[in-house]
């Protein structure tokens, strides 16, 4: 299998550099470049298997580099950003970011989130073999369906008043474990868990961004807050 191929964008030539080597140690292939229309322009001739944004980089900033690659694929997206509790978060994760990374970051934790995305849309555990998670078990075959909702546990789709909705991986990961589950109200924790592959603590705004997400493209009233514990789907 070839190595798995990563877009990494970021304009500090020392953070670019150091991390590109350090990914390659692990077994990927990594195109590495320090702007984000440079990076446009590798991601559609490469077709990378995940890309790797910095928020803060010029020519075209990582959010919207990301907004770019989200309306042509669903490619996996991790942010990164030197300021964890900035406006920045919230708006790669809105521009369909499927998780983010602070800086400075350590090595290792960066390539366990790198293969947790991947893993969590399909592809191998990454190079290097399994990291030894333990993965979710499948749901039962079948279209479950939900007052006008109907979602295809087999196929991998999902239609709202016959007509199709185009969810990201991770979108449809996090609609599968609410339609495991209809009417039980399901934890931040655990949804990070489940969906992300966090064996540790993680940051819940993640799972609060992408259940707005979905809400707008399954319906605002389908998936129900409840506070002070978490959301539930309404059968």
């Amino acid at each position: 299998m070839a190595d798995t191929h990563v877009l990494f964008v970021e304009d500090d030539d020392v953070i670019r550099e150091a991390t590109q080597l350090a990914l390659e140690r692990d077994g990927f292939e990594v195109t590495a470049v320090p702007d984000g229309l440079l990076g446009l322009e590798r991601f559609r001739a490469r077709k990378p298997d995940i890309a790797l944004l910095d928020v803060m980089v010029p020519g075209l900033d990582g959010v919207s580099l990301c907004r770019r690659i989200r309306d042509e694929s669903t490619v996996p997206v991790i942010m990164l950003s030197a300021r964890a509790d900035s406006i920045d978060v919230v708006l790669g994760l809105e521009a369909g970011a499927d998780d983010y990374v602070t800086k400075p970051f350590d090595g290792a934790v960066l390539v366990a989130r790198i293969r947790a995305v991947l893993r969590r849309f399909g592809h191998a555990s990454g190079p290097n073999g399994s990291t030894g998670a333990e993965q979710p078990e499948p749901l039962a075959g079948g279209v479950l369906r939900f007052g006008d909702l109907e979602v295809d546990t087999e196929g991998m789709e999902v239609r709202k008043a016959g007509e199709p909705v185009a969810l990201t991986p991770t979108e449809m990961r996090l609609l599968l474990e609410f339609s495991a589950a209809p009417g039980t109200v399901l934890s931040r924790d655990r949804l990070l868990e489940r969906v992300w592959d966090y064996g540790w603590g993680g940051d819940t705004r993640v799972v609060d961004v992408h259940v707005q997400r979905l809400r707008g493209k399954i319906g605002q009233d389908r998936i129900e807050t409840v506070r002070g514990f978490g959301y539930k789907l309404r059968g």
